[in-house]
């Protein structure tokens, strides 16, 4: 029996089509508005001309705020109690978007926390990983292994940073002087 070589299927721009099945109810809410220990997670979304990409679509995963990671049901349909550690949203027509999360803890003793982002925008073949740093612990910042494989400029695209309210402000920007760090996962 001889061996087959297959070919990978090529990549294929992606959308503009988000409006339709992919949004639903709450699904940037991980948490209700307003619950304690919520916070509010916004940005906008940059091209590299620095203009704003109006339906670019983002998904979140992340720890809860005890740095677990969660194993429940229910990310499309939100019951206003169960935390699944998942979130869509779409852009609004100026490229921001809003989450309603928790902070997320470290998942290992000393770890920085972070989130994980997934792009999807008109015009990428494949969608783009990318990571999401809270500011607060520099010492962790400092020691993640991600964080330090990076030239100091480059670093900060994935920092957070904290608002007057205790929220968070994370801008993407996908191409460059200032874009984004993104990540390559083998099978991604």
């Amino acid at each position: 029996m001889s061996e087959q070589k297959l070919t990978a299927t090529p990549g294929q721009t992606i959308g503009p089509f988000y409006g339709y099945a992919l949004p639903f109810e709450k699904d940037n809410q991980l948490l209700p508005p307003g619950m304690p220990g919520s916070v509010r997670l916004q940005g906008t979304v940059t091209d590299g001309a620095g203009e704003t990409i109006p339906d670019a679509l983002l998904e979140i995963w992340q720890a809860d705020a005890d740095g677990n990671i969660p194993q429940r049901t229910g990310s499309l349909v939100r019951d206003g109690y169960t935390f699944t550690g998942w979130g869509r949203t779409a852009v609004d027509n100026v490229g921001n978007y809003t989450f309603t999360t928790v902070n997320p803890g470290p998942t290992e003793e000393g770890s920085a926390p972070f989130i994980s982002f997934v792009i999807f925008a008109r015009g990428l073949l494949n969608k783009l990983h990318t990571r999401m740093y809270l500011p607060d612990d520099e010492e962790a910042l400092a020691r993640d292994a991600l964080l330090s494989s990076l030239p100091e400029d480059r670093r900060r695209t994935l920092i957070a940073t904290r608002e007057a309210d205790g929220g968070l402000r994370w801008n993407i920007c996908l191409q460059g002087e200032d874009e984004t760090v993104f990540l390559t996962y083998p099978g991604a």
